[in-house]
């Protein structure tokens, strides 16, 4: 499995620090601190995988680190090595300052280990007090039950802080250098698709590149695709992609030729939107070198409406297929691509795609549906977990097909799972429970196809959505919560009241009963922006520490407190956590940012 994208993996470093002083001391240590260096990197390699399925790699000091020569040599080889994350281990006391990783750019932990024999734990509270007056957040691990000299079994409580670290400092690293693309511009006045180049720069380290949606015209008058990979394609979508009802009105319904050409138009779509993504060799062997390089787009965005879709179809079979975990070459990676060119909820996705490395739910935040209004509605009352209302999900057709909900985990629950554990008849089931109705005309004066299905199963999922607040920067929203069904005739009644043609996932967040998550209904209300980004599983904590990285605030989230983790200098802001998180993130500025 090749990682698509322009550049090398980040590794994770893991850096065992010792206690220099020789003739007894340090040479006692040699052994066990190099132990539990090998046992973490063991435990990473093991337990993460990229979203692209490729393994997690560490790579350790060659020497334990006593002193500021040795941690030098490490930071050298970490530097060749590509080395995106940072990983200080120690069992003993060290020299604070002089064994510390002081680049400011890399995400850095440090675990001292809980025992008595030697005193590992002094060792984590000096070196993050050095981290914290020198302006170097670092997170700090420490377990909770002490452990005898030697042991080299890593705690569950220690377990799940380093895996959060690792998974949120590998997807800063990931980020960083690649592209945003963005094709068209402004979607009817959304903020969010005004593409803003800075802070893209600033916070994620990530490029924007902005490309007008003529040259997708442009393409295909000129056949610049792989035209053998289009016939694979069409005839891939033609067994697979079954056209659903037209409900247009007569006079806006277009005849068989028509819908065949549009067909034939959104197919293409999707693969010049995919090669100018990622590129294609296959077009630099037809003599297209620069378009064949692609842009090196981690994510990217469609402008789509309005001046493309009152002309051409709508991009809906295009953003469903990329952001699904299958097309025509098979089961694969999905990629992160936002419908309105809504490049913050694009960001969002991207967020939840590598910290779960599964595909992302693209969704209107579209209405609140009270208990005494879907009784009025329908004579039903809800029940369940929906008892309290229920969010109703759906935009324009584009949503990824993993969330049908067809797939399933070990115990045979519903799921959407990373790629390379999605089975060939699960994919199929994904397809098989989605249909393509025309494009309501009214939307899309061009015509195209959108996705239409349910989510048909409840799931834990994680919704967040990052705004931009001018005078503060970026702000994260974090909902965690669960789809779920409804009875089918209750379904029916309430998705015709939108739009019958486009998937609904129906969502019920965790709910607190104060603040924002007082109620469901109070959830919808303090919501930023009209559209959301939903990830399988609950996976507010990771969001919270990627956050924090960034240096992002969370503004609203239901996440356990305990599960918070965050650097240790963030209590040096305040006892209060949002308070301090606000703080802490405007007294250090975003990551990449020059101050």
């Amino acid at each position: 499995m090749a990682n698509r994208l322009i550049g090398d993996l980040p590794k994770v470093g893991i850096r065992p620090v010792i206690d220099g002083r020789e003739k007894g001391v340090r040479e006692s240590l040699e052994s066990q601190v190099m132990d539990l260096a090998k046992a973490t990197a063991s435990f990473i390699e093991e337990n993460l995988r990229f979203p692209g399925g490729e393994k997690v790699e560490c790579v350790i000091a060659d020497a334990c680190i006593g002193g500021v020569a040795e941690a030098a040599m490490c930071a050298a080889k970490f530097k060749k090595a590509g080395v995106g994350v940072s990983l200080t281990v120690t069992p003993c006391w060290c020299y604070g300052t002089e064994v510390m990783d002081t680049d400011p750019l890399i995400p850095k932990a440090v675990w001292g280990f809980n025992g008595t024999e030697r005193p590992g734990a002094v060792y984590l509270a000096a070196a993050l007090a050095g981290y914290t007056q020198k302006g170097l957040p670092a997170f700090g691990i420490y377990g909770r039950d002490v452990q005898d000299s030697g042991d080299t079994e890593i705690p569950e409580d220690v377990q799940i802080k380093i895996l959060r670290f690792i998974k949120a400092g590998l997807a800063v690293a990931q980020m960083n250098g690649k592209s945003y693309l963005s094709i068209g511009y402004s979607s009817m006045g959304i903020a969010g698709s005004m593409v803003d180049s800075g802070f893209f720069q600033d916070y994620l380290g990530i490029r924007t590149e902005f490309v007008e949606s003529v040259e997708i015209l442009r393409r295909i008058d000129e056949n610049i695709f792989d035209q053998e990979e289009f016939n694979k394609a069409l005839a891939w979508t033609k067994s697979n992609c079954k056209e659903g009802e037209d409900l247009n009105s007569k006079e806006n319904q277009v005849d068989r030729k028509r819908k065949e050409a549009e067909w034939e138009i959104v197919v293409k779509m999707t693969l010049i939107c995919r090669d100018m993504m990622i590129g294609n060799p296959k077009l630099i062997k037809k003599g297209f070198y620069e378009e064949g390089l692609g842009r090196n787009a981690i994510l990217g965005g469609f402008q789509g409406q309005r001046q493309w879709t009152d002309y051409q179809p709508n991009a809906d079979f295009t953003e469903a297929i990329l952001n699904s975990s299958f097309d025509w070459n098979g089961i694969r990676q999905a990629f992160v691509f936002a419908t309105e060119n809504d490049s913050l909820n694009g960001v969002s996705m991207l967020f939840g795609h590598l910290l779960s490395n599964t595909a992302q739910i693209f969704s209107d935040v579209r209405t609140y549906w009270s208990p005494d209004a879907v009784k009025r509605v329908t004579g039903k009352v809800l029940y369940g977990k929906a008892k309290n209302g229920i969010i109703h999900l759906i935009n324009s057709g584009s949503t990824t097909l993993d969330a049908t909900a067809q797939q399933r985990d070990a115990d045979g629950n519903p799921a959407m799972k990373p790629y390379w554990e999605i089975a060939e008849e699960e994919a199929q089931k994904c397809l098989d429970n989605t249909s393509w109705p025309p494009a309501i005309r009214e939307y899309f004066r061009g015509g195209g196809f959108s996705s239409q299905f349910k989510t048909d199963g409840e799931m834990p999922v994680t919704m967040c959505r990052l705004n931009l607040v001018k005078g503060i920067g970026p702000v994260l929203q974090i909902a965690e919560g669960w789809t779920v069904q409804l009875p089918e005739d209750v379904h029916k009644i309430l998705d015709i009241r939108t739009n019958p043609t486009w998937p609904t996932t129906w969502f019920v967040p965790r709910t607190t009963g104060k603040g924002a998550f007082g109620d469901v209904y109070s959830v919808m209300a303090n919501w930023g922006a009209n559209h959301g980004a939903i990830s399988y599983g609950h996976i507010g904590a990771d969001l919270i520490t990627l956050a924090s990285m960034l240096r992002i605030p969370v503004n609203m989230h239901n996440v356990i407190e305990t599960d918070i983790f965050r650097p240790s200098a963030w209590a040096s802001f305040g006892e209060e956590k949002e308070g301090s998180d606000y703080r802490a993130c405007a007294n250090y500025g975003p990551l990449y940012g020059i101050k």
